[in-house]
């Protein structure tokens, strides 16, 4: 009976031992020090769920290294602005690392200067630096179906782009001033991101997209790679030795149309209705 006792102790024994063990292993492998990667896909129109993602991986001591995996062609100005300003908060505490996919342009490369390194493929299409705004002129269309608008405002300029009618000469000359300003944000956080002096930026501020090995040669990108060699560089940044623990998103189902085209169908018709949208946005 003692027999039988002393090895039932001993048993007890080795299993609290594997147990900690187990505790100790999983502990471990769940504070390792990550790497985590964040997309940035499609037409930037709202910076919401990016920019909270962004703020909760601060305050993640586990997490050392960020790669922003950007594959879009700009969108609105105020929520690629947002993103840019996140992305800058965070590589204050985390090394972040952008990595470009097949587009990065526009808007995308605006939040991809915020990052401490920028990866690019050769062929991926990044640049096009600079700001659009577009209007529909549907007045002769809607006069053919017998319709008019008729606009009251309060002031001068509060119809700009109306699709009921032509744009004034003064009008004109009044968005360009706005999009003047608009551009000069972009090339300051270009100049400032990239370490470039202003009117160096300013020449390649036309509209341009260039391929990642182009972007390489003016200053616009630190390197050439892919996705893995952006995460490799994220944690040797971050000063991880060994094979990093590297955190992928979860896979979102979507719609056809908003994968085509970045936002829902009644979003986009309404938006060429809406007069003046001021975009960082790829041709």
């Amino acid at each position: 009976m003692i027999i039988k006792n002393i090895l039932a102790a001993i048993g007890a024994f080795f299993v609290i031992i594997i147990a900690l063990v187990i505790v100790l292993v999983l502990f471990k492998s769940g504070r390792s020090d990550k790497v985590v990667v964040v997309r940035l896909d499609g037409v930037i129109t709202d910076s919401a769920e990016i920019s909270e993602k962004l703020r909760e991986l601060r305050d993640e001591d586990d997490v050392k290294a960020v790669v922003i995996r950007i594959d879009s062609p700009g969108g609105a100005v105020g929520p690629s602005q947002e993103i840019y300003s996140e992305i800058k908060r965070l590589s204050k505490t985390k090394k972040v690392v952008a990595s470009l996919g097949a587009l990065a342009a526009s808007g995308g490369y605006y939040a991809a200067v915020a990052a401490n390194k920028i990866v690019a493929n050769p062929g991926t299409l990044t640049g096009s630096i600079g700001v659009i705004v577009q209007f529909i002129n549907a007045e002769g269309l809607l006069s053919k179906v017998g319709i008019k608008g008729h606009t009251v405002k309060s002031g001068a300029f509060k119809d700009v782009g109306s699709p009921f009618r032509e744009i004034k000469p003064e009008e004109t000359a009044y968005m360009q001033a706005v999009i003047n300003d608009v551009n000069n944000q972009f090339i300051k956080a270009v100049a400032e991101g990239r370490g470039m002096k202003t009117e160096d930026v300013e020449k390649l501020a036309d509209g341009r997209v260039f391929t990642g090995a182009e972007a390489k040669t003016k200053g616009l990108v630190d390197s050439l790679g892919d996705l893995t060699d952006a995460v490799e560089l994220g944690a040797k940044l971050a000063g991880i030795t060994g094979k990093p623990h590297v955190i992928y998103p979860e896979k979102k189902g979507l719609g056809v149309l908003k994968t085509v085209f970045g936002e829902s169908v009644s979003e986009g018709v309404f938006g060429l209705f809406s007069g003046a949208r001021i975009m960082y946005m790829a041709p």
